[in-house]
């Protein structure tokens, strides 16, 4: 399959699984401390990376906009894929809200769509900016030291 129509699927299955999570008719209780901090903390951390990585340099699709330039300071210190891990962040807050377990295996799903969209974005930065290779092997993809 070819690499353009490959990361299209791959962001209609991480927007298909957010509206699931967004719409689903789950049983929402009361909002607790934890849903509301990690919303917080996506939150936080888009706006993080939106200091250090300017809308214009990233894309939707996992494809390497032209002109673009590779960023690692700010959370791109610690991960690869910082808009990944706030959107994920964002996402158990919402799980967390809905107090339903079909909100955590869609969450669950989601996790796997984006290290597969990660994996796949990654082999094209390393086509474009060979020093990638360098940055792969002194950050993660998604959780310092871990993952």
């Amino acid at each position: 399959m070819p690499t353009h129509t490959l990361s299209r699927l791959w962001v209609a299955a991480q927007f298909g699984l957010i509206g699931l999570m967004v719409f689903w008719p789950a049983p929402h209780g009361s909002r607790g401390w934890m849903s509301y901090l990690l919303l917080a903390a996506g939150a936080a951390l888009v706006l993080w990376v939106f200091w250090h990585n300017r809308p214009g340099n990233f894309n939707i699709v996992p494809e390497p906009r032209q002109g673009a330039h590779l960023v690692t300071t700010g959370p791109y210190r610690w991960v690869r894929h910082p808009m990944y891990v706030a959107l994920l962040l964002f996402m158990a807050g919402v799980a967390a809200a809905a107090h339903s377990p079909v909100q955590w295996a869609l969450w669950l799903a989601l996790c796997v769509v984006l290290n597969f969209k990660a994996a796949m974005e990654e082999r094209l930065l390393s086509g474009v900016w060979p020093e990638y290779a360098g940055y792969q092997r002194v950050t993660r993809r998604f959780i310092p030291g871990v993952w």
